[in-house]
């Protein structure tokens, strides 16, 4: 009999750690690595932020914070859901986690039982369907594809949800593809979800700020009010603040799912870093010259990198509205022989290739449970951006 629980066979790796890791590997010998796989912004976190944080320190904020969050904290995400979402919480209603990784669990350790299934479109961030399998539920994917510019449509909702159903995932702007919705392409969900009172639903916005399309950002309960307590609405400072070791995600929605929450992380890790809930609160209510300059930048990186892909042999890379991915197909080069000698026979193949001939890492499609495709994160130099695109064509032109 194994000492260990039985539900952990159920779970995997994270294939973006395990890329790193093996890039890691390769580097060690010597070689120069362009890493391509972590969605990790490469710029600092700004002065204020990090001066707040300086400051809460020389005032003696380092005793235990409150389970949520720190009352200052929960107030600035209440203000910020009220100006930028449209959406009216209390700070009672706001719980802070060590990043948005902790909001999700204990989401789903308060609400999941065995057999209770949660759709997750796909491609998905590869961490949602293994958190569902640790807490017992059922992850139920939802097959978005290119043709959709892979976006989850009413129709495929609609018939993908049962008697079980009890959560849906929804994240967008989309780790891994980029893809974002209009407010009318919301609306046309949320008739659905309204048709089945039993779904919740967990919008993960963590890359709200990162959009470059004309279309202001929307998020589902804004769109539809009805949906407001069902809805558990998620972001955090990570992405939009390049706060991602700072540890800080959020969410707000109803308060008999933030008190039970509440109840799990007290008994789990108690509250956030007390420096780190400072230096949020500094993030949101300081100076926001920040969000627009990165933004900027991340946008010019996306065309460049399009650019450049499609110019690869055997890719076709369509053009994301936001985050910081690309999700190219690499259908074309399927069936052709690398510089190895080896037949390429899937993305992960593809990828395992790229990494060995041209030290190119990227994590590749079938992780996010859509393929042949794979996934670059462009949230790193123009200067690495180049050169990896280069290798990437080199690679695709060498294959026969």
């Amino acid at each position: 009999m194994s000492f260990l629980a039985a539900h952990l066979s159920r779970v995997k790796p994270s294939a973006t750690l395990a890329v790193t890791q093996k890039a890691r590997d390769i580097r060690a010998t010597g070689r120069k690595v362009m890493d391509l796989s972590a969605g990790e912004p490469d710029f600092d976190t700004p002065d204020n932020i990090k001066q707040a944080a300086i400051d809460a320190i020389r005032r003696g904020e380092t005793k235990y914070p409150p389970v949520p969050g720190i009352v200052p904290l929960r107030e600035a995400i209440a203000a910020k859901f009220r100006k930028e979402n449209n959406l009216d919480y209390r700070p009672e209603q706001v719980i802070v986690g060590t990043g948005g990784k902790q909001i999700l669990y204990n989401a789903f350790a308060a609400t999941l039982n065995p057999g209770d299934e949660v759709l997750i479109p796909a491609p998905y961030w590869v961490s949602y369907p293994e958190m569902v399998a640790l807490n017992r539920g059922e992850a139920r994917s939802v097959e978005c594809p290119i043709e959709t510019g892979f976006r989850l449509t009413p129709e495929a909702l609609e018939a993908a949800i049962t008697p079980k159903t009890k959560w849906l995932i929804f994240n967008a702007p989309s780790n891994p593809s980029g893809a974002a919705y209009s407010a009318e392409q919301l609306r046309a969900l949320a008739d659905v979800l309204l048709r089945h009172p039993q779904v919740w639903i967990l919008t993960d916005d963590m890359y709200e700020h990162l959009l470059y399309t004309d279309e202001p950002f929307a998020t589902i309960a804004e769109v539809e009010p009805r949906l407001y307590d069902r809805t558990l609405t998620m972001n955090g400072v990570s992405k939009t603040y390049a706060m991602t070791g700072w540890r800080i995600g959020y969410a707000a929605g109803p308060d008999v799912l933030i008190k039970a929450m509440t109840m799990i992380q007290g008994q789990q890790t108690s509250g956030a870093c007390t420096i780190a809930q400072w230096a949020a609160v500094e993030a949101l209510t300081g100076p926001q010259d920040f969000v627009a300059f990165s933004r900027k930048a991340f946008q010019e990186r996306r065309d460049l990198v399009v650019s450049m892909l499609n110019q690869a042999s055997g890719l076709d890379c369509p053009l994301p509205e936001g985050a910081f991915y690309v999700y190219p197909s690499c259908a074309g080069t399927i069936g052709k022989r690398a510089p190895s000698g080896r037949t390429i026979a899937n993305d992960e193949d593809f990828v395992t290739e790229l990494l060995e001939a041209e030290a190119v890492a990227v994590v590749h499609g079938a992780a996010f449970g859509l393929g042949p495709n794979f996934r670059i994160s462009y949230a790193t130099s123009t200067e690495v951006l180049e050169e990896s695109c280069a290798r990437i064509q080199r690679f695709c032109n060498a294959l026969s």
